[in-house]
């Protein structure tokens, strides 16, 4: 079995570094530090970078005024909640935006940094967020229609563009990286969302190091599972983004993905992740490896907050290809999530990956809610050059970037960013910067370069697509990122459901991957699975 299951995920290593422990027995509870389990080594765990001291600053008076009989009642109708549930808990007076922030704040200044329990999931704050959750508060019964997003905070990966806070991408060398709103993030504001801060993530998207672990950057350190702290991967590249959601230090967040960066740190810290087609949607200020694959995405307890966290930053971004090709999506993700039912839905099943307990378990739930299985094996189809269309992609988006989104920097390409981590390796690159120096080695012509590309995109289509039309699939199943470069490649969209636990307390995901433009459906079968089996259970050192 680990034979098989290293060759489906070989393919999505470059961008997402992939856990590739089986599992073979049903779900224990939460034992995260109890467990005798060899623990992680790392070079660095604590941010070098962040002052904590300035970190909490702007807060300091609200905090203090925060108490704990407060936080108590709040926690009863934020904590483990899902977004509707808190937008009722406010509608009916028993909750404001205002109060729900500095709840956030005060788990994030309890748990996440320089402590027997630090996660290291946050690298900044927005230092505005209390006065614009007062804001909300006294708009909201002047703001008619109110998209479900309105008020609720959220986290950003900290390759997003955003406006109060540098975009980072983990790295020393954009620590000032001062920019404008992402298109995503002036559409959730645009929607009434409030921006929370920034999540920790690998650096550079998880294309910068070569064995560096999961989560690590130089300016947030080494983000931890808060299911198993220095013992489980945290997944990557959205590691930040995953870790906070799963310990209620936002209720929603955003991550990006290339190649399983966002299904990798779902289905490791037990949340909901969503792939999105490429083009559903804009990637138009956001930190890029390859303007082919990328896409960002949101990072969820719920399937529910999953599609209202999509839906509020749909758009057509015309400055984006993607997006502008994509067109407009008509689609409200959340409208009509729990109609749907598994009525003649047929769901592909890998016959590889049958012997997983916890994969069998979730397809016998799914058949229970009336879905159709189907087993069938998977083609052994190869990825040529995967590597370097991340190489090649990332030697001219990255340029672009800095040219037409970044801040006031003054690199304009991967070498200045080398030469200026050469200067200092120990505190800049501790890890080194192996895959920097591969794209700085590659090259090819275009028509080579495209020729790449056009291949990949063939292999992975086939991949999904013989065996949907000649089965007459809805959707395959997977586990975590295991198919996450095949779906790259091929486009298509891919969402993680939590479906239990290995015997180490370890989280497994239960991964749809559908046809291109089908997230509504994808959304609909996940919330079904979801609502059939609800697996997912609070990191234990996480409850207070």
């Amino acid at each position: 079995m680990k034979k098989l299951v290293l060759l489906f995920i070989a393919v999505a290593m470059f961008s997402c570094k992939n856990d590739t422990t089986e599992n073979t027995s049903e779900t224990k509870q939460d034992q995260p530090d109890s467990t005798k389990v060899e623990e992680m080594e790392f070079k660095q765990v604590d941010s070098k970078i962040i002052d904590n001291d300035s970190l909490w600053k702007p807060f300091d008076a609200d905090l203090s005024e925060f108490s704990s009989e407060v936080y108590e009642e709040v926690k009863a109708l934020a904590f483990e909640k899902s977004i509707p549930e808190i937008q009722e808990a406010i509608e009916s007076g028993k909750l404001t935006y205002e109060e729900l922030v500095l709840f956030y704040l005060t788990r994030i200044m309890e748990y996440d940094r320089e402590n027997e329990f630090s996660l290291n999931s946050v690298i900044s704050l927005n230092p505005n967020i209390i006065e614009e959750a007062r804001a909300k508060d006294q708009q909201k019964s002047k703001a008619s229609n109110r998209h479900p997003i309105y008020g609720i905070p959220v986290l950003l990966k900290d390759n997003i563009n955003t406006t109060g806070t540098p975009t980072t991408a983990g790295s020393v060398a954009l620590q000032n990286n001062q920019t404008e709103d992402a298109f995503i993030v002036k559409q959730l504001k645009n929607n009434g969302a409030l921006i929370l801060g920034k999540a920790n993530l690998s650096e550079w998207a998880n294309f910068f190091c070569e064995g560096c672990p999961n989560g690590f950057s130089t300016i947030g350190g080494q983000t931890l599972n808060p299911y198993g702290r220095k013992v489980h991967d945290t997944g990557g590249s959205s590691s930040g983004s995953g870790v906070a959601v799963a310990a209620n230090f936002a209720p929603v967040a955003v991550g990006s993905e290339t190649s399983g960066s966002i299904l990798s740190p779902a289905s490791s810290n037990s949340v909901v992740g969503l792939k999105p087609t490429i083009g559903v949607l804009s990637r138009g200020g956001i930190v890029p490896i390859s303007s082919t694959l990328d896409t960002p995405g949101p990072i969820t307890k719920f399937v529910i907050d999953n599609a209202i966290l999509l839906d509020a930053m749909k758009g057509v971004d015309n400055e984006d290809v993607s997006s502008k090709g994509a067109g407009k999506q008509n689609s409200v993700y959340y409208s009509n999530i729990k109609k749907a039912d598994l009525k003649d839905k047929r769901f592909g099943v890998i016959k590889a990956l049958m012997d997983d307990s916890l994969y069998v378990r979730a397809i016998n739930d799914l058949k229970k809610a009336g879905a159709e299985i189907v087993e069938f094996e998977a083609e052994d189809i190869d990825l040529p050059n995967f590597r370097r269309l991340l190489n090649l992609d990332m030697k001219k988006d990255l340029p672009a970037y800095l040219k037409n989104y970044g801040g006031d920097v003054s690199y304009k390409n991967v070498q200045d960013v080398v030469d200026y981590n050469t200067q200092d390796s120990l505190n800049r690159a501790p890890y080194g910067q192996a895959l920097f120096m591969g794209i700085l080695k590659d090259s090819a012509s275009e028509k080579d370069f495209s020729a790449i590309k056009d291949t990949l995109k063939t292999n992975g289509t086939r991949f999904f697509e013989k065996p949907m039309k000649e089965l007459d699939l809805d959707a395959v199943l997977s586990i975590n990122n295991y198919h996450a470069g095949y779906a790259a490649v091929a486009k298509y969209p891919a969402i993680t459901v939590p479906m239990g636990y290995s015997s180490e307390n370890q989280p497994r995901g239960l991964t749809f991957i559908g046809k291109p433009f089908t997230e509504e459906q994808l959304l609909q079968f996940a919330y079904i699975f979801e609502k059939n089996s609800q697996r997912r259970k609070t990191p234990g050192n996480y409850n207070e």
